[in-house]
Order: C-alpha cells, then sequence, then structure tokens
C-alpha cells in the first residue's frame, strides 16, 4: 500500500504508535525496525492489544486482513506524515541548534499558545521519527506547530525540513557538539543552517540572532526578523539584568523596556528566551501575555533547574552537554553568590577525534575557578591532566557510592553531563 492509500484509514484512525506494549485501542501500530528490534515480529500481539491496523514490510507477516504491507515503514511514516502536513497547511515553525533546542521549543510553545491552538514536539522527539509522530499529532482544529528537529550528521536537518515543510525556522546557536558525526565545528553550521537553505529556497523566513556571527553570515539571502543581544545590531534587544541563578531579562518593545523574571537557571538562557520573546512579538502576541507566559515556565527533565535538597541547592543541567554548552554554564556559575560551591561535571559525549582535546580544555578552565570542590565523572575527563584536588570517578554509580560515604551540605553545586553519563542518579545522594 502507498501512504496515499493508507491516510484514509489514518483519518479514521488518527493515533500512531510504533511501541508495541503501548498501544492505544484504535491506533495504528507501525512496524519500526533498529539495531536491536525488529517491529515487525509484534504486529499481531500490536492487533491484540487493541491497535486498528499494524504497518509492515515483511510479507511473510502479512497474515492478517488488519495488517498492511508497504515496502519500507519507516519512509511510508515520513511520507504519511509529510502528506497530512500538506492537507492541514498550517504554519510551521522549525526549531534546531546546538543547544537549547528543548527550552527554546518549550519557551515558544507557551508563548504562541496563548493565541494559536498549537502543538508542539513532545520532550525531545526531535529525529526522523520523532518528527513524523508531531507532524501525524497534528487535528483539523490545530493553527499552528512548533517542530523540533534534532542532527548528529550532514543531512538530516535538510531531510526533516523535506517532511515538515516548515514556513519558519529558528537556529538558537551553532557550537562543539556531535564533532564524531559532523568532522568539525564547520560541519556543525553547514548542518544547521541546511534550515536556512531550505527556506530560503521556499521563500519562508527565519528568525535570527543578528548578534550571532556564525549564523549572520548564513542568512543573508533569506526573509529573517532579527533579534539581538547587542545593541550593536539590529532587531528586539534584549538584556540579561541579573541571573543569581535565576535568569532576569529586560526587552526593549515598541513602548518601552519590558522586565521578564523566568524560572531558568543561567544567563545563557538569555537567547533562548529572547528568541520567544521575539517569534511572540512577531506573531501578534501582546508583550504583557509574553512576559507572563515565559514567567510562567518551569523547566524539567533536568534542564537549567535549580533544586533545593535537604542539604544543598543544584544547578542540575545534566540533560547533554558538549563544550559550548559546558563552558557556558561554568562561565555562569562563577557568578552566582554561594558560600560553598562545587561543580560535578560528567563526560562529553560523540566528540569523536577530538574528545581528549575538548575535555582536557574544560578541565584547564575549571583550574582557574575558585571552587571548593570538583568532582569528574567518565574515563574521557580520568585521561585528562588535572589538579590534585580534583576527584575521579569512572561512573555515576561509584560517585553516587561515595556521596553515601561522604556526606555533603550546605552547597551550591553545578551538575552538568551527557545523557548517556546518567548523573541524574547521584541526585538522591545530595
Amino acid at each position: 500500500m502507498t501512504p496515499e492509500e493508507i491516510y484514509p484509514m489514518f483519518l479514521n484512525h488518527p493515533v500512531v504508535t510504533i511501541d508495541s506494549r503501548r498501544i492505544e485501542k484504535d491506533s495504528i501500530f507501525f512496524a519500526l525496525k533498529g539495531d536491536n528490534f525488529n517491529g515487525n515480529a509484534f504486529a499481531l500481539s500490536a492487533l491484540e492489544a487493541g491497535a486498528a491496523y499494524a504497518v509492515v514490510d515483511e510479507a511473510e507477516l502479512a497474515v492478517h486482513e488488519k495488517i498492511i504491507l508497504v515496502e519500507n515503514v519507516l519512509s511510508t511514516l515520513q511520507k504519511l506524515a509529510r502528506l497530512h502536513r500538506q492537507k492541514l497547511a498550517i504554519p510551521i515553525l522549525a526549531i534546531t541548534g546546538t543547544n537549547g533546542k528543548t527550552t527554546t521549543k518549550e519557551l515558544v510553545s507557551v508563548v504562541l499558545s496563548k493565541k494559536y491552538n498549537l502543538i508542539s514536539t513532545k520532550g525531545n522527539l526531535n529525529n526522523h521519527i520523532g518528527v513524523p509522530l508531531t507532524l501525524l499529532s497534528l487535528r483539523p482544529e490545530t493553527e499552528f506547530a512548533v517542530v523540533e528537529m534534532g542532527a548528529n550528521h550532514p543531512g538530516e536537518i535538510e531531510e526533516l525540513c523535506r517532511i515538515a515543510l516548515p514556513d519558519y525556522g529558528l537556529i538558537t546557536n551553532v557550537g562543539r557538539a556531535h564533532l564524531e558525526g559532523f568532522g568539525s565545528f564547520e560541519g556543525v553550521i553547514q548542518t544547521k543552517t541546511e534550515l536556512y537553505r531550505y527556506l530560503e529556497q521556499k521563500g519562508g523566513t527565519i528568525f535570527i540572532n543578528n548578534a550571532n556571527p556564525y549564523l549572520s553570515g548564513k542568512a543573508e539571502k533569506v526573509n529573517k526578523v532579527g533579534y539581538t543581544t547587542s545593541r550593536l545590531f539590529d532587531g528586539l534587544e534584549g538584556e540579561t539584568v541579573s541571573a543569581d541563578p535565576m535568569l532576569v531579562f529586560k526587552t526593549l518593545f515598541p513602548k518601552g523596556w519590558l522586565y521578564i523574571k523566568t524560572q531558568l537557571v543561567g544567563s545563557y538562557n538569555l537567547e533562548n528566551a529572547l528568541s520567544a520573546t521575539a517569534i511572540g512579538h512577531y506573531f501578534g502576541v501582546d508583550p504583557t501575555v509574553i512576559a507572563h507566559a515565559i514567567e510562567s515556565y518551569k523547566p524539567d527533565n533536568n534542564r537549567s533547574q535549580m533544586v533545593v535538597t535537604e542539604r544543598n541547592r543544584i544547578l542540575m543541567d545534566a540533560y547533554n552537554a558538549n563544550p559550548s554548552s559546558t563552558r557556558a554554564a561554568l562561565e555562569n556559575f562563577v557568578h552566582i553568590a554561594a558560600p560553598k560551591k562545587g561543580v560535578i561535571l560528567g563526560d562529553m559525549l560523540e566528540l569523536g577525534a577530538v574528545s581528549q582535546e575538548e575535555h582536557q580544555k574544560i578541565i584547564d578552565f575549571l583550574s582557574t575557578l575558585k571552587l571548593d570542590l570538583v568532582y569528574l565523572v567518565g574515563p574521557n575527563y580520568l585521561a585528562c591532566k588535572t589538579p590534585e584536588q580534583f576527584r575521579h570517578f569512572n561512573q555515576s554509580a561509584d560517585l553516587a557510592l561515595f556521596l553515601q560515604q561522604h556526606c555533603l551540605s550546605d552547597y551550591l553545586l553545578l551538575i552538568k553531563g551527557s545523557r548517556g553519563m546518567k548523573l541524574e542518579t547521584i541526585r538522591p545522594e545530595l
């Protein structure tokens, strides 16, 4: 069957699932394949669990009238999502970038939802599977969609654009992340700006921090709406008022400065919050409504969170880490006042050949800071040259055991590391 032939079935059963263990009644199960699983094997069990149809790409499993055979399940899912997006023809804003994608997506969504019936990416389902799932969650009453796009290799943003067909785009920033896949920092820039090139061809519009030198030079031929963190550049202006630790910033609207008190930790969140402000302003959301929406947003999932325990205060930013975001977090942490301060860093993953060099740079920077303790977790940091007072742990479980025996109290702690390091598991010991 083709996606066009499946589409009427989808309209009658507009819920899609890819996990046979979590079947919603009357949904359509897409039997995806991965390195360690084959969804085709679970097609019949999905039907038994209540799915209306199961889509497979192995002919020998098409043994039931409710099993739909296609050439490739993933390709069919993507094409069906694109078709659905075309049929609804609503405005779509795509968001990508090295750091802050999910936080920015959440901020933009809370702002625009004050005016539109809006759908946005759930969590960080931002890849070649997550983006189609987001598009297939659109409903006839949906007026606007915000779609997050992630990438770890060249060409991926272009591929996602061909599925989502966005009308608007935002690149939060570019930094030294996923270098194992991109090959270089220039590779990061080229891949992220695939969004600009797509919108240039389509005649779409981008939102851009005109003060970002890496992005402004790549946006000369595309329609743009600017904002800026520097008075030297054009656009809706914003600047940090304080970040001790929560970010307070001000934005210059036509009627004057507006102060916004966020629940986000760190001055590095200024660009994320300012971009949401600029996008809301562009789409006609009242400035006071924008401010209220941003102030009401509370981060979760270990992203820029302030966590207060019985013994310590924790700046929990352990969802992801790369050289750019780690350096920014440390620079912000330095300026927060506290009697006792400590840093717990986990390895930054997917850096390829430059991994040890980038970890050493972070160590060298840490060595210049006045901190009461530094705990490093992971083999990459372990391989670096470090001061004697820095303590190393091979994995988070080792640090958790150490903390059970060496209790920390009255500290302000920054916890930062790649998701794979599982630093959130040490939180109960703090």
